[in-house]
């Protein structure tokens, strides 16, 4: 069987439906996964994970509960020589790895996708107590999960069969598409499950061998998807999963020799570090390595006068202040025009103020930010705000039943209106629950406002006027734009993924093209 029969004889692809909370049922079951996630693994230490053995490095540290200041589990701390050695195994794991059929590759995901839906929920709780997101935000990450698995399952055999050359009578020619060597993942807190697992199955379908290295503040999260990956029968030595501290596992990751390419995903402070550092060619290193990044976002809504205001408002509440503003996709500025921009803001304070802050166990709407030193962070904006901005809502200490020490963490939803372009509260990237308010002339200066970023990942527009949406299409610089609906909400597969500017390299995770990033392309030809 070919790859290409095989593609055709997959069922279509369906995105993995949510779970339905409403449900008493379905909401009690989420309610006791969180009982069986601290039963299983509260006060127990994980592992490394080197050359398919479990392995101890110099000590460990503690993850901790953002929602409650809870000790929930802990992991290793490895060293440099572990670093050096985990490298080494994925190198050797590339030699076998490299040759193995696509169909193998494509069966693992997909046996994989199986797991994942039969352990969601405790997945979900397991996210939930390690980054603080509710039970909806949470479930939205596993269902991608399940999606990727199944989008990458059919993309590892779509670009195996290789693409068609214009022909020669003399001669005949092939290209094809070759792995690249050892990946370098390296992943955020806030997207724990989806996002370290989308570079790192974008490596192992193109057959590349991956270093995981997941944040600190959420390792379990990537370590369950990695032993379901080996339950599903993925080699144990592709993979090789590293926690510990930034200075042993970042720089000299990224500067590491045999290190082929990294695929991260973080902060424009740490991406731009790590593509300057990429690019010096190390002592040894015989290639020019390979850097994906996606590096976050401003993102605008832009609000024209003809729009839905009502739907405008949903989408802009539910953009913000989904996890409390802690993605890169999520809406922090609003540009409405001047006849309705009064209006619109009215109805974004009504639907903020609904909002309920609580803990992500008990699914609130509004939880936690990941720590107290973003919290920090995110004050010392609203308060440098007040003076530069109009504040309408939020901004003030917010009391939560149940967060105990980490009551600290918890920063209420705020939105400031007639903030000015030029203000930090409309240029720089926040990550967290605070929505800046601009008004625009008319609807092309709103776009002229909403492109007046460093940044261009993702965008929403409102408009009922065909050429309106048309213009907005041609005009906005971003690499996600949606029209009429919130710019949150990406599904693998469909929107694919990946930003502008200083949003990243554009590598659009989820799409058609992701796998170009992890393969290098072979011509062949044979003179008959």
């Amino acid at each position: 069987m070919t790859p290409s029969t095989l593609l055709h004889g997959l069922l279509p692809f369906e995105h993995e439906p949510y779970f339905n909370f409403a449900d008493p049922a379905v909401a009690a079951a989420q309610k006791a996964a969180y009982a069986k996630a601290r039963a299983d693994y509260a006060g127990k230490t994980f592992p490394l994970l080197m050359d398919g053995k479990k392995v101890q490095g110099d000590g460990t540290f503690t993850v901790t509960n953002p929602a409650t200041g809870e000790k929930l589990w802990a992991f290793q701390n490895a060293t440099a020589a572990q670093l050096n050695e985990a490298v080494a195994a994925a190198n050797k794991a590339f030699e076998g790895w490299r040759f193995s059929d696509p169909l193998q590759r494509a069966a693992i995901f997909l046996r994989a996708a199986q797991l994942v839906r039969a352990r969601r929920m405790e997945l979900n709780a397991v996210m939930s107590l390690e980054n603080g997101k509710n039970w909806a935000e949470a479930d939205g990450e596993i269902a991608e999960c399940v999606d990727h698995f199944e989008v990458f399952a059919r993309e590892t055999l779509k670009w195996a069969e290789g693409k068609p050359v214009y022909p020669m009578s003399d001669e005949h020619v092939t290209t094809v598409y070759e792995p690249l060597g050892v990946v370098a993942v390296i992943s955020p807190w806030n997207y724990p499950s989806a996002i370290p697992l989308g570079m790192s199955l974008g490596a192992l379908a193109a057959g590349n061998t991956v270093v995981w290295k997941p944040a600190s503040e959420t390792p379990l999260s990537s370590w369950l998807l990695i032993r379901l990956l080996f339950e599903a029968g993925l080699p144990r030595d592709t993979i090789q999963f590293l926690t510990g501290a930034d200075d042993v596992l970042g720089d000299p990751l990224v500067d590491h020799k045999d290190v082929r390419m990294v695929a991260f995903t973080g902060s424009r402070e740490i991406g731009c570090r790590i593509y300057e550092r990429a690019a010096k060619v190390q002592p040894g290193q015989k290639f020019l390595k390979r850097v994906i990044a996606e590096m976050g976002g401003k993102d605008p809504t832009v609000v024209c006068a003809d729009a839905d205001l009502d739907a405008a408002a949903a989408g802009i509440v539910a953009a913000t202040y989904g996890y409390s503003g802690q993605k890169c996709s999520a809406c922090s500025r609003v540009v409405a025009e001047e006849s309705i921009y009064d209006a619109l803001l009215e109805k974004v304070k009504t639907l903020t103020e609904a909002l309920k802050l609580g803990l992500p166990e008990d699914n609130a709407a509004v939880g936690p930010v990941i720590h107290a030193g973003s919290a920090d962070r995110i004050r010392q904006y609203i308060e440098n705000g007040k003076k530069t901005a109009r504040l309408v809502t939020g901004g003030t200490e917010a009391q939560v039943q149940g967060s105990g020490e980490a009551q600290a963490n918890y920063i209420p939803p705020t939105i400031f209106a007639d903030v000015d372009a030029k203000d930090p509260l409309f240029q720089e990237e926040i990550f967290g629950p605070v929505l800046a308010f601009a008004k625009a002339k008319d609807w092309r200066h709103a776009i002229d406002l909403a492109n007046d970023s460093d940044y261009g990942l993702t965008a929403a527009f409102y408009s009922r006027d065909p050429h309106k949406l048309a213009e907005a299409r041609r005009l906005m610089h971003v690499g996600n734009l949606y029209l009429n609906r919130k710019c949150t909400g990406a599904l693998s597969g469909t929107h694919a993924f990946g930003g502008y500017g200083m949003s990243g390299t554009n590598a659009k995770v989820g799409g058609p093209d992701y796998l170009f990033w992890f393969l290098q392309t072979k011509t062949v030809a044979q003179k008959y």
